[in-house]
C-alpha cells in the first residue's frame, strides 16, 4: 500500500491537522516506509512458530503463597471509634 501526498493531506484535513506541502511530503515518506515494513513482515512465513509472550525465555520466580504476618484485625478494631460486624464505620460525607 502506498499513499500519495493528496491522501496524506486528506487524512490531515479529516484529523483537523494543518500541514504544509513539505510536511505532507515528509509524512508521506515516513508512512510509506512504515507500510513497506509491514508488508515485509507479513510476507514472512510464520506457520509453525508458537506465539511468545516475551522476546526472551524469561520466567518469574514465584514464592509460595503463605501468610507471613499475624492477624492484627481485632487489635486495630478495638481502638477504632466505630466498628460494626468487622467493618469500620465512618461519618457520611456526601449528601
Amino acid at each position: 500500500m502506498s499513499l500519495s501526498t493528496d491522501d496524506v493531506k486528506r487524512i490531515a484535513r479529516l484529523a483537523r491537522i494543518e500541514t504544509s506541502d513539505a510536511e505532507a511530503q515528509a509524512t508521506q515518506t515516513q508512512l510509506n516506509s512504515i507500510f513497506d515494513l509491514i508488508a515485509t513482515m507479513q510476507a514472512v512465513d510464520t506457520r509453525g512458530v508458537a506465539p511468545m509472550a516475551h522476546a526472551q525465555e524469561v520466567y518469574q520466580r514465584l514464592r509460595d503463597d503463605v501468610a507471613t504476618e499475624s492477624d492484627h484485625r481485632a487489635a486495630f478494631q478495638a481502638i477504632a471509634p466505630a466498628v460494626d460486624n468487622g467493618l469500620y464505620l465512618v461519618p457520611k460525607v456526601i449528601d
